[in-house]
């Protein structure tokens, strides 16, 4: 089971899987208790790579911190579930370790538009190893960089050409300052300057015995960043994604009006593929809100709507790609359209299921799983902040109606995550005839303010086995403990290790981590 065909196609009449029961793992950057966070600590984007075996967070600081997996390294680099099936004991828990960090980014300046840009690093992508280096790339809000991290051996010199145990005749011992100096040592202590070099020089009988070449010897490794290449000047709007292309030589950048196609070996040029921009900029009705390529398709790519909806597009049909090969977007009630309808309607993020079956979006209110074989609507709808639909206008005032939550499918493709307010995270399971639906908080103590809510009966929508279920009704005000949740700490950045249950949150500028 690979990827997230099983996520409504489950065996008729199987039993659905259990609900997970997270452990706290880790917990990167803890604050303490009334310890004032800094706004450039503050993590603004995760992301594991591919193998899960590193995983990088940028921050408001325009900083890129690196962690690597040590629990694996005994048995080759073998998964935790590749482990299980071969009977080792697993006793630990999936264990990360600090490895490095670098200043991605740096506050600019744009004169021409009198503008500032922020360092803030928007949205972090890990692409292809190459000879034991680490390739990625990040964005801020207008320049993408191309960043390789490296070990390099720290190399000194050992031995010099004078034996140190021998002093010379003033009492001198020759140092490591020699191999610089326009002089050449004798064995007696003596010394030659090369400006008075001549032919009569003579040397002792025998040559000089101490006479040492100097070797180099590799005393310690560390872990070097290197920008090698710098995209810019191609957005006049703010990046708010990019995303590899699986053929590894290409990837996307996309703007609130524009998508443009890079190719990672060319900094200097980018090709626009798409471009929502109208001549009129007061005919403008929707904008571009998150991009990203299919996981195995080169040529296919989806992009989500401030209108709610998600456009399929072929790379094949043309160079610009203005008409799209798909359309998803979900009807709306009749009578059910209000002022706060198409805000909470926008689309924060979208991710593409592992086998590229499945598109994850997030909206405002609610997490949707779309189909991509079937456009008449989504075939699942989990309902995350229902609850606060009476409070819409308290929210559009101080702004959080306009917080941007990212998801995460597991890599399995039978759950999937979100973050909420008050630094909880829900996990739902959307495998067929799963109630399973959690709440869980970004703390060391994840289950304390669990609140489990009952499923929704589900609707189904033809004799097939595709299902559409709407799940995770409204929950109240106010937790387990009777708190009111606070709407200044929330879970905006998180991410799903690729192949197994474990998953990385950001509550501020504390990274949290759990498995199950």
């Amino acid at each position: 089971m690979n990827g997230a065909d099983e996520v409504v196609a489950a065996a008729p009449g199987g039993p659905p899987p259990a609900p997970l029961d997270w452990k706290f793992s880790q917990v990167f950057g803890e604050r303490t208790a009334g310890e004032e966070v800094q706004e450039v600590d503050i993590i603004s984007a995760i992301e594991f790579d591919k193998t899960g075996d590193h995983l990088a967070t940028g921050d408001r600081g325009g900083r890129v911190v690196l962690f690597e997996r040590t629990d694996t390294k005994d048995h080759g680099g073998s998964s935790r579930r590749d482990l299980e099936r071969m009977d080792y004991s697993v006793s630990r828990h999936p264990e990360f370790r600090y490895k490095t960090e670098f200043q991605s980014h740096e506050p600019e300046f744009d004169y021409l538009k009198s503008l500032e840009i922020e360092e803030k690093i928007n949205k972090i992508r890990w692409c292809q190893t190459a000879n034991g280096a680490l390739f990625l790339l990040s964005t801020n809000d207008k320049t993408i960089k191309f960043w390789k991290v490296q070990e390099k051996k720290v190399k000194k010199v050992s031995e010099m050409n004078v034996d140190p145990l021998k002093t010379v005749a003033n009492g001198s011992v020759a140092s490591s300052s020699s191999l610089s100096s326009p002089k050449t040592h004798l064995a007696n202590g003596g010394c030659q300057s090369f400006s008075s070099l001549s032919n009569d020089i003579s040397f002792p009988p025998g040559g000089i015995p101490s006479l040492r070449l100097p070797q180099v010897t590799s005393h310690e490794t560390s872990l070097v960043a290197r920008c090698r290449r710098v995209y810019a000047h191609a957005h006049d709007y703010h990046i708010n994604s990019i995303s590899n292309n699986s053929d590894g030589e290409t990837f996307i950048s996309a703007d609130d009006l524009r998508i443009n196609l890079w190719n990672l070996e060319i900094s200097s040029q980018s090709f626009n593929i798409v471009d929502v921009k109208p001549t009129n900029m007061e005919d403008l009705t929707e904008v571009i809100t998150s991009a990203e390529f299919h996981p195995t398709h080169c040529n296919t790519l989806a992009y989500s709507s401030s209108k709610g909806s998600i456009r399929l597009i072929d790379l094949r049909q043309s160079a610009l790609c203005d008409s799209h090969a798909k359309l998803f977007e979900e009807q709306e009630a009749p009578g059910a359209r209000s002022f706060f309808t198409e805000i909470i309607a926008s689309i924060s993020d979208i991710k593409f299921a592992k086998d590229g079956r499945y598109i994850l979006s997030r909206d405002y209110m609610t997490l949707k799983l779309w189909d991509i074989n079937m456009d008449s609507g989504p075939v699942t709808t989990f309902q995350v902040h229902e609850y606060l639909r009476p409070r819409l206008c308290d929210l559009y005032e101080n702004d959080s109606i306009f917080d941007k939550f990212e998801c995460c499918l597991g890599g399995d493709g039978l759950r999937v995550a979100t973050g909420s307010y008050s630094n909880l995270f829900r996990v739902f399971g959307c495998g067929s005839g799963s109630t399973e639906a959690t709440t869980l908080e970004a703390s060391k103590n994840p289950m304390r303010r669990q609140v489990q809510t009952p499923s929704r009966p589900s609707r189904s929508l033809s004799s097939s086995i595709t299902r559409v279920v709407r799940r995770g009704a409204e929950s109240p005000g106010v937790d387990a403990n009777g708190n009111c949740f606070d709407f200044t700490t929330k879970l905006l950045h998180l991410a799903w290790h690729p192949t197994e249950n474990s998953i990385a949150c950001a509550a501020a500028n504390s990274l949290y981590m759990y498995y199950a």
